[in-house]
């Protein structure tokens, strides 16, 4: 039997920075097992959802709360998110210089646990994971981030993943920066971890990255809200048309082509 609780869940959710409210209400539920992606055009409040589920302090909820396994997450902070299951894979993954693949995932993983991981579990889990993501094994000696193409940032990120074995993962906009056969690797790679323990969120701009991981339910993001929810058709639609027929009939663009006031900017 399937839990009836969803491992990720928004209820009208509000969200503000700077004073200026970007969220208006995103109401969400993803269950374990379930591939939920999240579109929408530039300014919509994709990446502004993805900092608040993981608790940036920039960004403050004024209404609405963010469960986890049913539980309210919006007193604690990320690390503790972590702890509950939540992981986010960033849309521009950081370099640290002078700290290695491997040092990075061994200190990342007794920050989740809360106690160290003997040497040889660790070694032991580290080869299991990048056997499966297909990488070698020297990547793990390379400095974070540091050096690396765009393709290697995003699959660090993902053997991140595998090795932390999140509940519930949010990839913002993993495919931004990649070529077709660098997206092709990383697609892989999340394919390869997709299963009935693991829910996620996938926010893209493109329906290109979900022609090699198939989402369950595409949420289209707009002006803050969940405007329009569907199959992978929805996101069929939106590459063939673009958001223009979408706003227009939502009443957005007109209203953007009259007044020529509306904020155009990346959230």
């Amino acid at each position: 039997m399937a839990d009836s609780t969803p491992v990720l869940e928004t209820r009208g959710l509000h969200v503000s920075i700077d004073d200026k409210e970007i969220l208006k209400g995103v109401d969400l539920a993803i269950y374990k097992g379930e591939v939920h992606a999240l579109m929408g055009p530039n300014g919509s409040g994709k990446s502004t959802l993805s900092n608040t589920l993981m608790g940036h302090p920039s960004y403050k909820v004024t209404q609405g709360d963010i469960l986890i396994k049913g539980q309210s997450v919006l007193g604690m902070s990320a690390d503790e998110r972590a702890r509950m299951g939540l992981f986010l894979a960033f849309q521009y993954p950081m370099a640290i210089p002078g700290v290695s693949v491997v040092s990075f995932l061994r200190t990342a993983l007794k920050s989740l646990r809360g106690e160290d991981v003997p040497v040889r579990e660790f070694r032991k889990l580290l080869k299991e994971k990048m056997d499966l993501l297909e990488m070698d094994q020297s990547f793990a000696g390379r400095y974070v981030n540091d050096g690396f193409s765009g393709g290697e940032k995003k699959r660090n990120e993902i053997l991140q993943m595998a090795m932390m074995q999140p509940e519930i993962a949010v990839l913002d906009e993993t495919d931004s920066g990649l070529d077709i056969d660098a997206l092709r690797t990383v697609a892989n790679g999340v394919n390869r971890l997709i299963g009935p323990n693991l829910g996620i969120l996938l926010i893209t701009h493109y329906q290109r990255i979900l022609n090699y991981i198939r989402p369950d339910y595409v949420h289209v993001l707009v002006d803050g809200r969940i405007v329009r929810s569907g199959g992978k058709e929805m996101a069929e639609t939106l590459e063939a048309q673009g958001y223009d027929w979408l706003l227009r009939e939502l009443g957005i663009r007109d209203e953007v082509e009259e007044n020529g006031t509306r904020e155009e900017v990346l959230i």
